[in-house]
């Protein structure tokens, strides 16, 4: 399925989803018929709907569509991608920024389709180890690059709201294939996404 903005909601999960946060809201202690609350079991179904909507889309699908041959074999970077996803332990938020770079080998890419293949994989419930891998993989399996490179800068609200409650603490995970095995190009990678160009 190509990438698409959720829109519609199926009547049956929202019904369904609905119910269960009628349920946890008044299992919270809290009165779900009051006015503030009235609605929040529909809009927080849909609100869920909206954030797991990763799930019926393929990521390959969306980079297959808008691949082009070209003779170019330099280092591609998309960098500072804003990402919002939801931790599977505590279904609180996790966000921050993805960098992401391959080294074509025959094919490039549009470019909007990184920052969708990122969308496509964090609109689900999420680990940020796991959402590394995939990004990377989606990418290497498709475009067959000669490397590609992966990195999640990211804030969790597990760790800033709840638990250890440290609220300036970043997450940092990184995959790498192909060429940025090598010191030197990954070193490279590393140090671009860290410049700001003027």
């Amino acid at each position: 399925m190509a990438f698409s903005t959720q829109q519609h909601y199926d009547p049956a999960i929202t019904e369904g989803l609905s119910q269960d946060f009628h349920h946890i809201i008044t299992s919270l202690g809290e009165d779900p018929t009051r006015e503030g609350l009235l609605k929040t079991p529909d809009r927080a179904a849909k609100a869920m709907q909206f954030l797991t909507q990763g799930y019926d889309q393929d990521a390959e699908a969306i980079l297959r569509g808008a691949m082009f041959a070209e003779d170019y074999s330099e280092m591609v970077i998309v960098k500072d991608i804003e990402l919002y996803s939801l931790c599977e332990h505590h279904l609180l938020p996790f966000f921050g920024k993805a960098h992401v770079a391959y080294i074509p080998n025959g094919y490039i890419v549009g470019l909007s389709k990184i920052p969708r293949v990122i969308d496509v994989f964090s609109r689900r419930l999420q680990v940020q180890e796991r959402l590394t891998d995939q990004i990377l993989h989606s990418i290497h399996n498709t475009l067959n690059p000669l490397g590609v490179a992966v990195v999640i800068e990211a804030r969790h609200m597990c760790m800033m709201m709840r638990g250890v409650q440290k609220q300036t603490s970043v997450t940092t995970t990184s995959a790498f294939t192909g060429a940025f095995k090598a010191e030197r190009t990954r070193n490279e990678f590393l140090k671009l996404i860290t410049n700001k160009l003027s």
